[in-house]
């Protein structure tokens, strides 16, 4: 009887031991929930907001697993192309922009942007709408702070989410991101659609879930408040000379296309570059010299401030070339 004892208090404590780490963070989320509420009014949120908020607070435990185990595997341009922007991407970004063609080109001129970009955006993000995320934004973002090793970031996030709910621009229950908290059709984090957002339709609300005047009117904003400029396109594939000093290779050495011509640097068709001298350029290597080498304009700047990946950006750039030269 005592072995027989001895055994069940054994099994019992390798089960303890082997209780998943996500479990036992999910037993404290309830309390971490009343800490952020009592937190959050002493910073002025009312009682209303948080909980409506907070109503159907859950600890994702697929936002946990997602956040520290994001893939490390290799990918060179050249395999991440094609995933990026399939060819019924390329496909559909054309459909998309000729559907909504007279309130891009209104929302393009208003704020200097080309409307190719921001359906090419809006395609590399969500697929055209179709995939925002599915994760409640509020435990998301709670999710991430009690997680702890970016609680900081994630609270501020948090707290700019519950001013977006509390200003009345989407109920909470609609309020879908992704595990990170990454909003709408445009993935805005809440700090982005706070400095970024836009009412475009009017309504009183900055929609960028449900609204396409301000789901479009919203990133042409970003990029132009990044420095985006209308007169030039994002960049282009360019071949190197075989002796080219790979230092020179950084988005903070601009130069003339004029000075890049004298480098030897060349078309992907071999012809001379063009000969605008209001253009400033820097050399953008991704993988190696032997991979795709990109002249960078200043469009390649401000998309890198809306995520700062030279894979994101050149898939950008690709899908926008796609659209205005359709195959």
């Amino acid at each position: 009887m005592k072995k027989l004892l001895s055994s069940v208090v054994l099994g019992a404590s390798l089960l303890a031991v082997q209780l998943p780490a996500w479990a036992q963070d999910a037993e404290g989320f309830a309390d971490y929930v009343v800490k952020i509420k009592a937190e959050a009014l002493e910073k002025g949120y009312s009682s209303e907001t948080l909980e409506r908020a907070f109503a159907n607070a859950k600890f994702y435990e697929r936002a946990v697993s997602a956040d520290k185990n994001q893939p490390e595997f290799k990918l060179t341009l050249d395999t991440y192309l094609p995933r990026a922007v399939p060819e019924w991407k390329a496909e559909q970004a054309v459909e998309k922009y000729n559907e909504h063609k007279e309130l891009l080109e209104e929302v393009g001129a208003k704020y200097g942007v080309q409307p190719r970009f921001i359906v090419a955006l809006w395609g590399i993000e969500t697929n055209f709408g179709n995939y925002t995320g599915g994760f409640d934004v509020v435990s998301a973002l709670t999710t991430m702070a009690y997680e702890g090793r970016r609680e900081e970031f994630f609270k501020n996030q948090l707290w700019q989410a519950l001013t977006i709910i509390q200003d009345g621009h989407i109920d909470p229950e609609q309020m879908k991101g992704s595990w990170a908290g990454a909003m709408g059709q445009t993935q805005f984090m809440p700090s982005s659609f706070m400095a970024y957002a836009v009412d475009y339709d009017g309504d009183g609300r900055k929609d960028i879930w449900n609204s396409m005047g301000d789901v479009f009117a919203s990133a042409a904003n970003y990029l132009k408040q990044a420095g985006w400029r209308d007169d030039v396109t994002w960049g282009r594939q360019v071949q190197l000379p075989a002796d080219f000093d790979v230092s020179l290779a950084d988005l903070k050495n601009k130069k003339s296309l004029a000075e890049w011509q004298q480098l030897g640097i060349r078309t992907m068709d071999g012809d001379d570059l063009p000969t605008r001298s209001d253009i400033k350029a820097a050399v953008v290597i991704p993988d190696d010299k032997d991979g795709r080498v990109y002249l960078a304009y200043a469009n390649y700047d401000a998309l890198m401030r809306w995520n700062r990946s030279h894979y994101f950006v050149a898939a950008v750039g690709y899908l926008s070339d796609r659209i205005r030269f359709p195959r």
